[in-house]
């Protein structure tokens, strides 16, 4: 197939021709404006693809090293983080926010346990009170916040997503159990030593390579709406409001804020599908990745409307309902707008796909679906 106008550049095994098909015609048909594609099995690339453009001018093709935002794709990284601290014995995910965090148990959060707190469960979805765009990136005042709030349910009694202050919490949490921050134990302990292009907070330099998001036509779908959701998504405060870009790229976040290559981000799932392996370096523990995708809560999520099952950051499969893909022990996490990654252990299979044209989709992108169809009738 030609591909020169839509750029679509990079490497494929034999037999997964139908995958670049696909991302051909999307990109033709505009689908898609600009994505890139990786997966590899038993840590072997077997895609690693690239195409469109990487601003709404189309002046700026995408290529090897551009950076996308993957939005809450970047929790999924954040919990691979924090699964290598409960593998050091940092902690563990039983352990009471509020004997790392002393200011967390106020308001009756004294028993809220970090797996609870990273599947969701500890009524911190959003902020009842106005923030502001200065109060969102003052990190201490953040926190601080967010120990003294009253939760806005029972911890524990059930989810509900929280799309900004998740970061927040595994950010806090990883640091008080480390004393470098979530982005530095990443950076150092894992990014730099593997030569992985992934960020959560950019520097301007490598800023400049990153794409240019074209925003979703309409809202996503979130059923009735609540308190919970109306914190959560929907206030005007809920996300830091009125912020030109360059104000948040650096910000450290792992609920939102990551920058990456399809590869870097795929291979930093391969230790989920490759009982912690990435590449040919152990990185966790085979206990570590069973107990970061052990089901912390599942049913009807409070925020997102979806029936889901969390582990500690990730989104699982259940039986009869798979996740990504369709093996019942498939993990992932998919990011606003449409870019997910994932894992599949019975495959020993990781994969990224990254967009640029975002859909106002939280859960489930009828592109991911395709994607996932087209990689698994290759296999």
């Amino acid at each position: 197939m030609d591909t020169t106008d839509i750029n679509l550049n990079g490497r494929i095994e034999a037999g997964f021709e139908p995958v670049r098909d696909l991302l051909a015609r999307h990109l033709r048909e505009g689908v898609d404006h600009g994505v890139a594609l990786a997966v590899t099995i038993d840590g072997a690339p077997v895609v690693d693809l690239q195409g469109g453009f990487a601003d709404r001018a189309k002046t700026r093709p995408v290529e090897a090293d551009t950076l996308f935002r993957i939005y809450s794709c970047t929790k999924a990284i954040g919990a691979l983080t924090i699964a290598r601290l409960v593998d050091k014995g940092a902690l563990s995910y039983d352990t009471r926010v509020a004997d790392l965090w002393p200011e967390f148990a106020a308001e009756g959060k004294a028993e809220v346990t970090v797996g609870q707190a990273l599947s969701h469960q500890a009524g911190l979805a959003g902020i009842r009170t106005p923030w502001t765009r200065e109060d969102w990136l003052d990190w201490d005042k953040t926190v601080a916040r967010l120990a003294a709030m009253a939760p806005l349910w029972a911890p524990g009694s059930a989810s509900g997503y929280h799309p900004i202050t998740w970061g927040h919490l595994a950010g806090e949490i990883a640091r008080r159990a480390d004393g470098r921050s979530l982005g530095t134990q990443l950076r150092e302990d894992v990014c730099a030593p593997l030569n992985l292009d992934f960020h959560i907070g950019v520097s301007p330099a490598d800023g400049a390579r990153a794409v240019e998001l074209i925003a979703p036509k309409g809202f996503a779908d979130f059923g009735a709406i609540t308190e919970v959701k109306r914190l959560a998504f929907m206030e005007r405060w809920s996300a830091p409001p009125g912020r030109p870009p360059e104000a948040f790229m650096g910000f450290e976040l792992a609920s939102n804020n990551g920058y990456a290559t399809a590869i870097s981000a795929a291979r930093l799932m391969e230790p989920f599908a490759r009982d912690g392996m990435l590449g040919q370096t152990q990185i966790l523990s085979p206990d570590g990745v069973a107990a970061v995708c052990a089901e912390q809560i599942s049913g009807e999520d409070l925020v997102l409307a979806h029936d889901l099952s969390f582990g500690a950051g990730v989104i699982r499969a259940r039986p009869g309902q798979p996740a990504y893909g369709p093996g019942e022990r498939t993990i992932g996490h998919t990011g606003y707008g449409g870019s997910f990654v994932m894992a599949d252990p019975d495959n020993n299979l990781a994969a990224a796909f990254l967009v640029t044209k975002m859909n106002p989709t939280l859960v489930s992108d009828p592109r991911m679906r395709a994607v996932l169809d087209a990689i698994y009738d290759c296999l």
